[in-house]
């Protein structure tokens, strides 16, 4: 960073949003030696999770606008997903300012250790223990108030709540406790403080933490063992991220506002954690996060370096798909009539029949894999991103219903995870490692097949898949849209810079459609195609297995008006009997019509 630059550092949590601005100096490069705090101030919570995007924007625009760099830390901000959207949001208010996105984790371990090794214990309104060592990062805790934030104010809150409805149920009194709430909360009696809590957030939860402080201060035994338990677990998460880093004597730093503002909360922790960690050095830390967001802004250097910048090799390539080419035919697709533009669409569809057709050897190819490996006890597994993933989600949701299938014997894998089935994650396509995560996951066998699908023929969380898959020794098949794709290499299982050709695919499908109408909008031709293609293959392979008779499903679930209906008419016409017959023995074989068949 150059001297003077205005660096903008801002933690978001629960409870509030932390900022200070900062002007750099030369000198020493740890937070608090670099920078001179031009500004700084607390804003509400901004937690990314919980908060939404209409309220998130409204607090970054409340933020410091001359500024250079931004680094700009939410609790809930876990993902490369959520960290691109939030960089977005940034890039609305600071347009011209290079931006950093992360976890309040990051930033509080930036401010707490600045590169050195030890534990961060966070507790605020949520709570979460993150250690370093070297380059190794091990976390524990942090899940959220719904499955975890144990020993944070949420969790410490809840339980105090429900300790008095407990005693209500159990002895119809109400406790001492039960008034300190009340007052706090301006209510008048126990129904209304039932009513309360059922429509409270976990904020408005999490803010009488500072009740069950004074409580157990004032001797309030139970409130007591409710702070043993909370520090209790948090000295577990500790002691399991030590155990993991091989920490014999960390520092261990206490951060949030429980241990801020509630000494007592600092000595039950150390107290605990000594019986476990002797030699672990405790300390409350010195600076605070939003310093810390502001360093690693600085830490970060370029903006592009989130960005990496691709090869020169990279951009021909990609330039050169033909999924990316201009289609002649809609050049001027702004100025057609409704009635042209109908037209246009449906005369492209020609292209997505011949491509289809000139694929026919390596569909049969496919059906032919894939049915071997579910006849050997095998999976079939679906693996894309955006519009391909969710082609291959909607189809293998099919085959149950459809085949009467079992629900994890054809699985759809899509980049960003169920949320990229409603709404686009496109950069979660960019990690290789995240692909053969996505199959490790669903521990992957040799037996297993894994058909890719990338309409480019190089979308990275798919090639890192099908490399992880081959490794394994499962069955590989590429599905692509791109001709020139053959050409080129995906990553092997070390990630070597060579990688690993095409060739060391099982099969590669090409589905040839030419350029879209609208340029490089793959749901449409390519879509419509791969959707076939699958809808080929899927179902070639559950006839293959003889979950057909003619043309009609025998292994239905009939679970539905609709579909007892279709297992009734079914049924009537393989046994050539009346409807109220055939009804009346699928009924007595509780709707299953394989079984009603097999009795005939």
């Amino acid at each position: 960073m150059k001297p003077g630059e205005r660096i903008l550092g801002v933690e978001g949590g629960g409870t509030k949003t932390a900022w200070v601005l900062v002007e750099t100096l030369t000198g020493a490069d740890v937070p608090g030696c670099e920078f001179r705090v031009i500004d700084q101030g607390k804003l509400p919570p901004s937690n990314f999770r919980l908060t939404t995007s209409e309220r998130l924007r409204l607090i970054l625009a409340e933020l410091p606008k001359q500024i250079d760099v931004a680094g700009v830390f939410l609790a809930g901000c876990a993902t490369e997903e959520d960290r691109r959207l939030l960089e977005q949001m940034c890039l609305e208010v600071w347009p011209n300012a290079k931006i950093v996105t992360g976890s309040d984790r990051d930033s509080g371990l930036a401010a707490a250790l600045d590169h050195g090794d030890g534990i961060v214990v966070n507790a605020g309104s949520g709570s979460s223990v993150t250690g370093r060592r070297g380059d190794r990062i091990e976390r524990a805790g942090g899940w959220g108030h719904i499955l975890g934030d144990a020993g944070g104010g949420y969790f410490l809150s809840i339980q105090a709540l429900r300790l008095i409805l407990r005693e209500h149920d159990l002895h119809q009194s109400e406790m001492q406790f039960t008034a300190k709430i009340l007052h706090a909360l301006s209510l008048n009696n126990f129904d209304e403080l039932v009513r309360w809590v059922q429509t409270a957030d976990k904020m408005d939860i999490a803010m009488l933490a500072p009740v069950v402080f004074e409580a157990a201060t004032e001797g309030d035994a139970r409130m007591m063992e409710i702070i043993e338990e909370g520090a209790r677990v948090l000295c577990e998460y500790t002691e399991a991220v030590a155990s993991r880093l091989h920490l014999l004597a960390p520092k261990v730093v206490l951060m949030g506002g429980l241990f801020y503002r509630d000494s007592l909360y600092t000595h039950t922790f150390r107290r605990r954690l000594k019986k476990n960690l002797p030699d672990a050095r405790v300390a409350t830390a010195a600076r605070a996060p939003e310093l810390g967001a502001a360093w690693l802004a600085t830490e970060a250097g370029d903006h592009a370096a989130f960005h990496p910048k691709p090869s020169q090799s990279e951009i021909d390539i990609l330039a050169a798909a033909l999924t990316e080419q201009r289609n002649p035919r809609s050049e001027n697709l702004e100025k057609m009539s409704a009635q042209e533009l109908v037209e246009v669409f449906v005369e492209e569809e020609k292209l997505v029949q011949d491509a289809l057709r000139n694929a026919t050897a390596a569909l049969v190819g496919a059906i032919q894999i894939v049915t071997g490996s579910l006849r050997n006890g095998g999976r079939l597994f679906y693996v894309g991103a955006g519009s391909s993933g969710r082609i291959g989600v909607l189809d293998a949701s099919e085959i149950p219903p459809t085949f009467g299938a079992p629900p994890d014997l054809v699985q759809g894998v899509i980049a960003g995870g169920v949320t990229a089935l409603y709404r686009s994650a496109e950069g979660a396509e960019d990690e290789e490692s995240a692909g053969a995560l996505a199959l490790d996951e669903r521990r992957i066998k040799g037996r297993d097949v894994v058909i890719g699908i990338t309409a480019s023929g190089r979308t990275p969380f798919v090639l890192g898949a099908l490399a992880r898959a081959k490794s394994l020794g499962a069955k590989t098949i590429l599905l692509a849209c791109n001709p020139d794709c053959s050409h080129r290499h995906v990553a092997g299982p070390t990630d070597s810079p060579q990688g690993r050709s095409y060739s060391d695919l099982d099969l590669l499908i090409t589905l040839a459609v030419g350029p879209e109408l609208l340029t490089g909008s793959t749901r449409l031709k390519a879509g419509t195609a791969t959707k076939v293609a699958l809808n080929i293959i899927s179902t070639g392979a559950m006839i293959a297995l003889g979950k057909v008779r003619g043309n009609l499903m025998i292994d239905l679930h009939a679970t539905s008006t609709k579909l007892r209906d279709r297992a009734v008419r079914v049924l009537a016409e393989l046994a050539q009997c009346d409807y109220e017959s055939a009804r009346n023995l699928l009924e007595a074989n509780d709707w299953d019509l394989r079984a009603a068949l097999e009795k005939l």
